[in-house]
Protein backbone atom coordinates (compact mmCIF):
# COMPACT_ATOMS: atom_id res chain seq x y z
CA UNK A 1 0.00 0.00 0.00
CA UNK A 2 1.40 3.41 -1.03
CA UNK A 3 2.26 5.97 1.60
CA UNK A 4 -0.05 8.94 1.62
CA UNK A 5 -0.46 12.36 3.14
CA UNK A 6 -3.30 14.88 3.28
CA UNK A 7 -3.10 18.23 1.50
CA UNK A 8 -5.51 20.85 2.82
CA UNK A 9 -6.04 23.45 0.13
CA UNK A 10 -8.13 26.31 -1.21
CA UNK A 11 -7.65 27.86 -4.64
CA UNK A 12 -7.62 31.30 -2.99
CA UNK A 13 -4.17 30.75 -1.49
CA UNK A 14 -1.16 31.50 -3.71
CA UNK A 15 1.04 29.28 -1.57
CA UNK A 16 -1.41 26.44 -2.08
CA UNK A 17 -0.94 26.90 -5.83
CA UNK A 18 2.84 26.76 -5.45
CA UNK A 19 2.58 23.60 -3.35
CA UNK A 20 0.26 22.03 -5.92
CA UNK A 21 2.76 22.71 -8.68
CA UNK A 22 5.63 20.94 -6.90
CA UNK A 23 3.64 18.01 -5.54
CA UNK A 24 3.92 15.82 -8.67
CA UNK A 25 7.72 15.80 -8.40
CA UNK A 26 7.53 15.46 -4.62
CA UNK A 27 5.22 12.46 -4.86
CA UNK A 28 7.37 10.82 -7.53
CA UNK A 29 10.45 11.27 -5.36
CA UNK A 30 8.88 10.05 -2.12
CA UNK A 31 6.64 7.37 -3.59
CA UNK A 32 3.72 8.91 -1.72
CA UNK A 33 0.20 9.82 -2.77
CA UNK A 34 -1.22 13.27 -2.02
CA UNK A 35 -4.80 13.20 -0.76
CA UNK A 36 -6.24 16.59 -1.75
CA UNK A 37 -8.90 17.83 0.68
CA UNK A 38 -10.84 20.92 -0.47
CA UNK A 39 -11.58 23.32 2.37
CA UNK A 40 -12.71 26.93 2.62
CA UNK A 41 -9.85 29.20 3.65
CA UNK A 42 -12.25 31.91 4.77
CA UNK A 43 -13.91 29.43 7.11
CA UNK A 44 -10.53 28.33 8.45
CA UNK A 45 -9.52 31.93 9.11
CA UNK A 46 -12.81 32.69 10.81
CA UNK A 47 -12.57 29.64 13.06
CA UNK A 48 -8.95 30.19 14.05
CA UNK A 49 -8.58 33.98 14.10
CA UNK A 50 -5.87 33.79 11.45
CA UNK A 51 -5.40 36.32 8.64
CA UNK A 52 -3.55 36.55 5.36
CA UNK A 53 0.16 37.49 5.74
CA UNK A 54 -0.33 40.96 4.21
CA UNK A 55 -2.73 41.71 7.05
CA UNK A 56 -1.04 39.67 9.77
CA UNK A 57 2.32 41.37 9.23
CA UNK A 58 1.03 44.82 8.29
CA UNK A 59 2.70 46.29 11.36
CA UNK A 60 5.93 44.35 10.82
CA UNK A 61 7.17 45.49 7.40
CA UNK A 62 10.48 43.63 7.65
CA UNK A 63 8.65 40.38 8.28
CA UNK A 64 6.24 41.02 5.41
CA UNK A 65 9.13 41.87 3.10
CA UNK A 66 10.87 38.62 4.05
CA UNK A 67 7.70 36.64 3.41
CA UNK A 68 7.57 38.15 -0.07
CA UNK A 69 11.28 37.44 -0.64
CA UNK A 70 10.87 33.80 0.34
CA UNK A 71 7.86 33.58 -1.96
CA UNK A 72 9.82 34.83 -4.97
CA UNK A 73 12.75 32.56 -4.12
CA UNK A 74 10.47 29.52 -4.12
CA UNK A 75 9.06 30.49 -7.50
CA UNK A 76 12.54 30.93 -8.95
CA UNK A 77 13.94 27.74 -7.43
CA UNK A 78 11.11 25.67 -8.84
CA UNK A 79 10.88 27.52 -12.16
CA UNK A 80 7.19 28.32 -11.69
CA UNK A 81 7.35 31.02 -14.31
CA UNK A 82 3.65 30.95 -15.17
CA UNK A 83 2.69 32.34 -11.77
CA UNK A 84 1.19 35.81 -11.64
CA UNK A 85 -0.43 37.43 -8.66
CA UNK A 86 -4.18 37.58 -9.20
CA UNK A 87 -5.25 41.22 -9.68
CA UNK A 88 -8.62 40.43 -8.08
CA UNK A 89 -7.04 39.11 -4.85
CA UNK A 90 -8.52 38.29 -2.43
CA UNK A 91 -10.96 36.23 -4.48
CA UNK A 92 -14.03 34.74 -2.83
CA UNK A 93 -13.46 31.03 -3.50
CA UNK A 94 -16.70 29.63 -2.09
CA UNK A 95 -18.22 28.76 -5.46
CA UNK A 96 -15.16 27.07 -6.94
CA UNK A 97 -14.38 25.18 -3.73
CA UNK A 98 -17.90 23.78 -3.73
CA UNK A 99 -17.32 22.99 -7.39
CA UNK A 100 -14.26 21.00 -6.33
CA UNK A 101 -16.51 18.78 -4.21
CA UNK A 102 -18.76 18.22 -7.23
CA UNK A 103 -15.71 17.39 -9.34
CA UNK A 104 -14.62 14.80 -6.77
CA UNK A 105 -18.02 13.18 -6.94
CA UNK A 106 -17.95 13.19 -10.75
CA UNK A 107 -14.47 11.72 -11.08
CA UNK A 108 -12.88 14.78 -12.71
CA UNK A 109 -11.21 16.19 -9.61
CA UNK A 110 -7.60 16.26 -10.81
CA UNK A 111 -8.49 18.07 -14.03
CA UNK A 112 -10.71 20.49 -12.12
CA UNK A 113 -7.98 21.31 -9.61
CA UNK A 114 -5.43 21.92 -12.36
CA UNK A 115 -7.87 24.15 -14.25
CA UNK A 116 -8.87 26.27 -11.27
CA UNK A 117 -5.36 26.75 -9.90
CA UNK A 118 -4.18 27.76 -13.38
CA UNK A 119 -7.09 30.14 -13.92
CA UNK A 120 -6.51 31.75 -10.53
CA UNK A 121 -2.72 32.05 -10.41
CA UNK A 122 -1.68 31.91 -14.05
CA UNK A 123 -4.68 33.46 -15.80
CA UNK A 124 -5.48 36.07 -13.17
CA UNK A 125 -9.21 35.51 -13.52
CA UNK A 126 -11.95 36.66 -11.15
CA UNK A 127 -13.22 33.22 -10.23
CA UNK A 128 -15.78 34.59 -7.81
CA UNK A 129 -17.72 35.37 -10.99
CA UNK A 130 -19.68 32.23 -11.89
CA UNK A 131 -19.61 32.95 -15.63
CA UNK A 132 -15.85 33.47 -15.62
CA UNK A 133 -15.23 30.31 -13.61
CA UNK A 134 -17.57 28.28 -15.78
CA UNK A 135 -15.86 29.46 -18.96
CA UNK A 136 -12.42 28.65 -17.53
CA UNK A 137 -13.58 25.10 -16.80
CA UNK A 138 -15.12 24.74 -20.24
CA UNK A 139 -11.89 25.99 -21.81
CA UNK A 140 -10.11 23.17 -19.95
CA UNK A 141 -12.44 20.60 -21.48
CA UNK A 142 -14.72 20.25 -18.45
CA UNK A 143 -18.46 20.81 -18.08
CA UNK A 144 -18.28 24.19 -16.40
CA UNK A 145 -22.03 24.87 -16.22
CA UNK A 146 -22.75 21.35 -15.04
CA UNK A 147 -20.09 21.33 -12.32
CA UNK A 148 -20.82 24.77 -10.93
CA UNK A 149 -24.57 24.35 -11.40
CA UNK A 150 -24.55 21.75 -8.64
CA UNK A 151 -22.34 23.80 -6.32
CA UNK A 152 -25.41 25.11 -4.52
CA UNK A 153 -26.73 21.62 -3.68
CA UNK A 154 -27.05 21.26 0.07
CA UNK A 155 -25.14 17.98 0.10
CA UNK A 156 -22.21 19.67 -1.63
CA UNK A 157 -22.29 22.59 0.80
CA UNK A 158 -22.32 20.14 3.70
CA UNK A 159 -19.28 18.24 2.43
CA UNK A 160 -17.18 21.40 2.07
CA UNK A 161 -18.27 22.64 5.50
CA UNK A 162 -17.47 19.26 7.05
CA UNK A 163 -14.05 19.18 5.38
CA UNK A 164 -13.30 22.65 6.72
CA UNK A 165 -14.49 21.85 10.24
CA UNK A 166 -12.48 18.63 10.29
CA UNK A 167 -9.35 20.42 9.11
CA UNK A 168 -9.70 23.03 11.85
CA UNK A 169 -10.26 20.29 14.43
CA UNK A 170 -6.95 18.74 13.36
CA UNK A 171 -5.13 22.02 13.91
CA UNK A 172 -5.28 23.66 10.48
CA UNK A 173 -5.07 27.47 10.51
CA UNK A 174 -4.14 28.20 6.88
CA UNK A 175 -3.16 26.69 3.54
CA UNK A 176 -1.26 24.80 2.41
CA UNK A 177 -1.35 22.40 5.33
CA UNK A 178 -0.16 18.81 5.18
CA UNK A 179 -0.84 15.88 7.49
CA UNK A 180 1.17 12.69 7.71
CA UNK A 181 -1.05 10.66 9.98
CA UNK A 182 -1.90 13.01 12.82
CA UNK A 183 1.21 15.16 12.41
CA UNK A 184 0.65 18.63 10.97
CA UNK A 185 3.00 20.58 8.70
CA UNK A 186 2.10 24.10 7.60
CA UNK A 187 3.45 25.79 4.50
CA UNK A 188 5.16 24.76 1.30
CA UNK A 189 8.50 25.23 3.08
CA UNK A 190 7.69 22.20 5.27
CA UNK A 191 7.66 19.70 2.43
CA UNK A 192 11.14 18.56 3.43
CA UNK A 193 9.75 17.66 6.85
CA UNK A 194 6.79 15.93 5.19
CA UNK A 195 9.28 13.84 3.20
CA UNK A 196 11.12 12.87 6.38
CA UNK A 197 7.85 11.91 8.06
CA UNK A 198 6.86 9.77 5.08
CA UNK A 199 10.26 8.08 5.10
CA UNK A 200 9.76 7.21 8.77
CA UNK A 201 6.46 5.43 8.13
Amino acid sequence: MAKSFDFIFDFAGPNAYLAHKVLPEFCARTGAVANYIPCLLGGIFKATGNRAPMLRYADAPAKLAYEQLEFTRFIAANKLNRFQFNPHFPVNSLLIMRGAVVAQQDGVFAAYVDAMFAAMWEGGLDLANADVASQALSNAGLDGPGLLGRASDQQVKDVLAANTDAAVARGTFGVPTFFVGDDIYFGKERLGQVAQALEAL
